[in-house]
């Protein structure tokens, strides 16, 4: 088991290089470049300015060497300065970091603690009026889109009820609130937010869950579990429930870069300054050293993810570590 985890640590650097290989040339082959914004409009700017502007950004030198001097300085966690701004990238990804990481933790422990119960209940009777309810709200919930969802929400929940904020994260006279009214000021601030965020994963994870527990009550431990007398619920929690989130576990690994990553559409349109919206108008701007960085970020995010979802599906199936110990 040490020896797989320690090859799993190895091969990150490798993969890491190819995804931020990748993401560069594709990035540099999108049309448009980052001089555009500031020079396209102006009739006045001359060919020589526009040249000494990408010079100045590097983007005058071959690609093969902007991706080394890119590189070099990433090792060093180092990712340069915004093409906007001119402000380090770092510093604007820690600006935005904490309102993200709080929408996105909200919305995923929203997700589990409503799409677990509500699978293992839709799984115990198959085809009953309670499954069928579900089913239907999964369809809806996967058919939904994000965008339509939101806007009708700060329409019904905003605008006509009047009960709701729908936009920022803050009200105007935030500062002058005490510290327990600005934390419920910013949660009332979040709750379209997370819910818009948590919809489609609530109907999706539900559905997994539900569908491992079927397969998992029909396996030969859970009837002789039944034919033991024990209760129900005990049967359900303790034998069935164990195995059966063995799927959920490989989304939750999955669901990592979404934690740094953020919802852009509902950070976009409740005018939320998180990283998701930040990398919305870096892809917009063709500011290439934010969007590099944010790549790379979702990359080892990603990686680490799945690293975690295999210790996870270790700890919670023991055949998953007898195979591998056999393997070795």
């Amino acid at each position: 088991m040490t020896g797989y985890l320690i090859r799993r640590v190895l091969g990150f650097g490798p993969v890491l290089f190819l995804i931020t290989v990748i993401s560069f040339g594709i990035m540099h082959l999108a049309p448009g470049k980052p001089t555009d914004a500031a020079m396209s409009f102006n009739p006045k700017v001359s060919l020589e300015a526009r040249q000494r502007l990408e010079k100045l950004y590097g983007l005058d030198r071959p690609l093969h060497a902007q991706y080394a001097q890119w590189l070099w300085r990433s090792v060093r966690l180092d990712f340069g300065r915004s093409f906007l701004d001119d402000r380090p990238v770092t510093e604007k990804i820690v600006e935005r970091l904490p309102i993200t990481l709080t929408i996105s933790l909200a919305s995923l422990l929203l997700v589990l603690a409503i799409a677990i119960p509500l699978g293992v209940a839709a799984a115990v009777r198959p085809g009953g009026w309670f499954d069928r309810v579900s089913t239907v709200f999964v369809f809806i919930g996967y058919s939904t889109p994000s965008f339509w969802l939101a806007l009708f929400c700060i329409s019904l929940f905003g605008v006509t009820f009047r009960w709701l904020p729908i936009s920022g994260i803050h009200s105007l006279d935030y500062e002058s609130f005490s510290l327990a009214h600005r934390w419920l000021d910013m949660g009332w601030h979040l709750i379209l937010p997370v819910g818009i965020a948590a919809f489609g994963g609530l109907a999706g994870m539900s559905r997994f869950m539900r569908s491992s527990m079927v397969e998992v009550l029909q396996q030969d431990y859970i009837r002789t579990a039944r034919a033991k007398g024990l209760p129900e619920r005990r049967v359900l929690f303790h034998h069935g429930l164990r195995n059966g989130l063995l799927p959920v576990i490989t989304i939750l690994g999955l669901s990592v870069p979404d934690l740094i990553g953020g919802a852009v559409i509902a950070e976009t349109i409740f005018s939320i300054p998180g990283m998701g919206r930040l990398f919305y108008e870096a892809v917009m701007a063709r500011d290439y050293p934010v969007i590099m960085a944010l790549v790379t970020i979702g990359g080892v995010l990603t990686m680490v993810g799945n690293f975690l979802a295999d210790l996870a599906y270790a700890s919670a199936d023991p055949r998953i570590r007898v195979g591998r110990l056999e393997a070795r």
